[in-house]
């Protein structure tokens, strides 16, 4: 099967196929800070979604207000019990980072919605997939999840202190909100983004410059798929052409990663600390 090919089957996979069989076979290991709220109304699209939250150590011991970073596929991010393959480990690397570092962040994880994912996390309608629903999913993010957990944590609310980041058709719809949510986002991480899936994306990085001060983290495995690699130079190509300064962007590739949770969980500390490197 084509590298492209095995990419598209597994994403078609991961959508349709329930999270719950696995769950049975792994246990839990989120750390005890990672805490699982009530779920949450997506108005537009009549359904509910559960939030996962990162607080950092020192968040019950402290007054002070922190960054916040949202990802999406929110089971696949803090227990290897929720996770479709393994989980990326964030809280574990951010525990580490925390205590050799003094690096802390609020993480919001927001759950995907299983066979509705390629729909979810998609803005554009495509012929396979059918109706995109990025645009209302986004609405829910910045419209019901960021307020709501503004209102309950010490946050940083501005832009200047958060950021979205996702892989996969995570990194579409981050990639999505980098333009759309230009006044909510100034972090953006991309992690081998589905460009392939909506050729829309890069219209939209040719049509638009990326927002002032906003900060793009671009990653990619160099045995994800075929047209990988291609597809991210070409954004990047874009980007550059419509004047993002140097110091506002960076890409890593890793010549031998391939499309799991495993290359995510080894590329986030990295990405992260630079995302956010002198916001405090």
């Amino acid at each position: 099967m084509p590298a492209r090919s095995a990419i598209r089957f597994a994403a078609i996979f991961s959508a349709l196929l329930s999270l719950a069989a696995f769950a049975a076979e792994r246990a839990p290991s989120a750390q005890p800070n990672v805490h699982v709220l009530e779920p949450q109304h997506m108005f537009g699209l009549d359904r509910e979604r559960t939030l996962r939250i990162y607080l950092p150590p020192s968040y019950e011991h402290s007054t002070r207000r922190y960054p916040v970073l949202y990802m999406h596929d929110g089971q696949n991010l803090f227990d290897d019990a929720t996770s479709f393959v393994g989980e990326w480990g964030v809280d574990e690397i951010l525990n580490e980072l925390a205590r050799t570092k003094k690096f802390e962040l609020i993480v919001v994880g927001i759950d995907h919605g299983d066979a509705r994912r390629m729909q979810e996390l998609n803005p554009w309608d495509n012929g396979e997939f059918g109706k995109g629903e990025g645009r209302e999913y986004l609405r829910f993010v910045t419209g019901v999840v960021k307020p709501y957990i503004d209102a309950h944590y010490r946050t940083q609310a501005d832009r200047a202190h958060t950021g979205i980041l996702g892989s996969s058709m995570g990194g579409l719809i981050s990639h999505y909100a980098m333009y759309e949510d230009s006044g909510v986002f100034g972090k953006i991480g991309l992690f081998s983004p589905s460009y392939w899936i909506a050729p829309e994306a890069l219209e939209l990085s040719r049509a638009n410059a990326v927002p002032k001060n906003t900060r793009v983290y671009f990653y990619a495995g160099g045995k994800e798929s075929d047209s990988m690699l291609r597809d991210l130079q070409l954004q990047v190509t874009a980007m550059r052409e419509r004047g993002i300064p140097a110091t506002d962007w960076r890409v890593e590739v890793n010549p031998d990663a391939e499309h799991n949770e495993r290359a995510w969980h080894a590329e986030f500390a990295r990405a992260v600390t630079w995302l956010f490197d002198g916001v405090r």
